[in-house]
């Protein structure tokens, strides 16, 4: 079994290149090496491929070898890149000059993995890590060609309840220095052309406030839950940014979770997520919005990598329990698609018209209405005897995605059935189904999978002998 799942991975696979200030960034995999090639090519025709990190050469005489995030700097000559050989998610950043390929001296130890570049191209803000914690809990500057211990602390987050981090909007206008913990947030924001200037608070934070922060002409573009349990967008003048200012762009649903938003010249594109699924909400600046359409009763669908401002194309993921993970790009005035890339099955046999999944609807004991989605190969007949894998986690606020995996045709191939749970403590259903699968009603989490099985078994998809529960 181990052979046949090992078996249907392409053992060459190569990323959907992202193009970025004129220069097209991908990964790719050679066969026989367990890491990858980071690579990027000029926009031009005939341009060739430069390797900017060899990460089966760099990673030899290394029983682990985790890269981190890579940046490159705004003049597209230096990457910054994050390595970890500990496996404890202290990283190491180093410096490459990419046009002599030398590594530059500069090394910054016990940072969380990544590098923001101000727009001088020289200096850099990286967050480190309390050595025994390991919680983020500050920001230094660190300019090229001097120490570490000579670095300026910019930001240090005392309360241990909160962890900070560092990142640059879209825009490259601004850096961002970000506060976080269960229930508030907190921004702090400066002008990425101005490194040595005075950093300020968007908000200051306040307990059961959360917010994030995008940049846009003369806005922030926040994502809140400002009296918003589900969270709303709202907009607030650069020059006036606390919560007296911010005016709604995306008024707050009760039944419509707002996951994130993604700003373009022309487009605000938001990640809802509505009756338990996922879905992309278009809204030009000008003109009527609309939803991008899916076929299938279970799906996740979700942007990726978009930094380009000056487009109508949205760069999207698109997968089912029976479609295998799709890489779209969606002109968003024509509403055409064009399919870049689909996870490659080295299966002869295998085609998604072989599986059938379904979205059922539980009633837990206490009323709650539970989707389960569930996928099974055509042909499998339901009955006490059939297997089947019932899976959730239900934790944090995560949810438990219906998404495609390869290693489960194994299972479905030999007659199981597949069922994920969308239990109380994900967040599915909205913040409402988080908040009451947490603390003193987390008993819910538990009563609610226990449902779902006796649900499956009295429905004939299963007998009590042949369940099984993964979580």
């Amino acid at each position: 079994m181990y052979n046949e799942i090992v078996g249907r991975i392409k053992k060459d696979d190569q990323s959907v290149p992202v193009s970025n200030r004129g220069y097209s960034y991908y990964t790719r995999y050679v066969e026989g090496d367990d890491y990858p090639l980071y690579c990027r090519q000029k926009l031009e025709d005939n341009s060739l491929e430069e390797i900017m990190l060899n990460v089966p050469k760099l990673a030899k005489g290394h029983s682990y070898y985790g890269v981190g995030s890579r940046s490159v700097s705004p003049n597209n000559t230096i990457l910054a890149f994050g390595i970890d050989t500990l496996s404890r998610r202290k990283y190491d950043v180093y410096f490459k000059d990419l046009s002599t390929g030398n590594r530059i001296d500069d090394v910054l130890k016990n940072t969380t993995g990544s590098a923001v570049w101000a727009n001088d191209n020289k200096t850099v803000f990286y967050s480190t890590k309390d050595p025994v914690t390991l919680r983020a809990n500050k920001i230094f500057k660190h300019v090229l060609g001097t120490q570490q211990s000579s670095d300026v602390l910019v930001f240090e987050e005392t309360d241990e309840t909160f962890s900070t981090g560092v990142y640059k909007s879209k825009s490259e206008e601004y850096l961002m220095i970000y506060s976080y913990q269960t229930l508030s947030s907190e921004h702090q924001f400066l002008d990425a052309n101005t490194p040595n200037g005075e950093w300020k608070v968007i908000q200051p934070r306040e307990r059961d406030l959360m917010y994030d922060a995008g940049h846009f002409g003369d806005h922030f573009y926040i994502r809140t839950n400002l009296d918003a349990k589900n969270f709303k967008v709202v907009k607030t003048p650069v020059k006036a940014t606390t919560k007296d200012n911010w005016t709604d762009v995306i008024p707050h649903k009760n039944d419509v979770l707002i996951n994130g938003i993604e700003l373009f010249n022309d487009f605000l594109v938001v990640s809802e997520r509505f009756e338990g699924l996922s879905t992309i909400r278009v809204k030009p600046w000008k003109g009527k919005e609309h939803y991008i359409e899916f076929k299938d009763t279970a799906y996740l669908a979700y942007p990726m990598s978009n930094l380009d401002f000056n487009t109508n194309i949205l760069r999207y993921n698109y997968t089912s329990l029976t479609t295998p993970s799709s890489t779209f790009d969606y002109n968003m005035d024509t509403k055409e698609q064009v399919l870049l890339k689909q996870q490659e099955i080295l299966d002869p046999n295998f085609s998604s018209d072989n599986y059938v999944s379904e979205r059922i609807t539980v009633t837990a004991r206490d009323g709650a209405k539970v989707p389960v989605s569930i996928v099974y190969k055509k042909g499998t007949k339901k009955s006490a005897n059939t297997p089947l894998l019932l899976y959730s986690y239900g934790s944090y606020g995560s949810s438990s995605e219906p998404t495609f995996s390869s290693v489960r045709l194994s299972l479905l191939d030999r007659g199981f059935i597949y069922a994920v749970a969308h239990i109380r403590g994900g967040e599915e259903m909205g913040r409402d189904w988080y908040e009451n699968g947490k603390l003193l009603k987390k008993k819910n989490t538990f009563t609610d999978f226990i449902d779902c099985g006796k649900h499956l078994v009295k429905s004939g998809y299963t007998g009590s002998d042949h369940l099984y529960a993964m979580g």
